[in-house]
């Protein structure tokens, strides 16, 4: 049996998690009703976890709109709890890799079947694909995905993904669990990935995985960009893009067998 404690323990991280949500982030906070509605508890109830929340620095307020968003401190600690070795010898492999290619490079984890990107270095060019840390899209239907999911074989998928179809996505996206898997083996195969339209239409995308002393993948370095531009250079992009990101891995004690 739950303890009070733990159960506003797991009210507040609900608040928390609300506020995380894209609407939340698009825009730019929730109010005490929005945030009521969405985790649907009293307003009373949840104006007291917001303050509490905020009294611990966790989220802000807006002076002004009075909506809450997540606060500085919470921020500060992610960073905290991410591989700070990971995240601190990324910055200048990204920026070369970025350097070499011209195009926006990031640096991705798997949270379940979602991909979340953890550091990007944006491209140049004035057209390009767009940089969002900390934004997470399907594992399924991007390059950083399949990277991150490459030492999953077809079982492993199957307990992952389930029997439902995919989330429908871009032109070129798999559409079951059984042809993901297909597209997983060829790219452990080639030890790259590269995707096609299968995010959204117009964008490509390369990836490789990135494994620490251990031989695990613990993040995916992955370049997108407009198909215009990159269509006819994208196989060789992703050989780039593997380079980079076995440098990074062996930067944390990897070492190929």
């Amino acid at each position: 049996m739950s303890s009070p404690a733990d159960s506003n323990l797991a009210r507040g991280v609900e608040l928390l998690v609300t506020l995380e949500t894209e609407e939340a982030q698009r825009r730019g906070g929730l109010g005490v009703l929005d945030v009521a509605r969405m985790v649907g508890r009293e307003k009373s109830q949840v104006s007291r976890g917001l303050r509490t929340l905020a009294d611990l620095g966790l989220v802000d307020r807006d002076p002004d709109t009075l909506d809450y968003r997540l606060g500085w401190r919470l921020f500060a600690l992610a960073a905290r709890a991410g591989d700070a070795q990971l995240l601190s010898l990324a910055p200048p492999v990204l920026g070369a890799l970025v350097a070499r290619l011209g195009e926006t490079v990031h640096l991705s984890v798997l949270q379940g079947t979602d991909v979340m990107t953890v550091l990007s270095e944006p491209s140049p060019r004035a057209i390009r694909a767009t940089v969002w840390v900390g934004r997470r899209v399907p594992a399924h239907c991007t390059s950083s995905g399949r990277a991150l999911l490459m030492d999953h074989d077809a079982e492993a998928l199957r307990a992952l993904y389930g029997d439902a179809p995919l989330d429908p996505a871009g032109p070129g996206a798999p559409q079951d669990v059984e042809e993901l898997a297909r597209r997983v083996a060829a790219a452990r195969a080639q030890g790259h990935v590269l995707a096609d339209e299968e995010r959204e239409a117009g964008l490509v995308g390369a990836a490789a995985p990135v494994r620490d002393f251990r031989g695990r993948i613990v993040a995916a370095l992955n370049i997108s960009a407009p198909k215009f531009r990159l269509t006819e250079g994208l196989a060789a992009a992703g050989v780039e893009v593997q380079r980079a990101a076995e440098d990074l891995s062996h930067r944390l004690g990897w070492r190929a067998p």
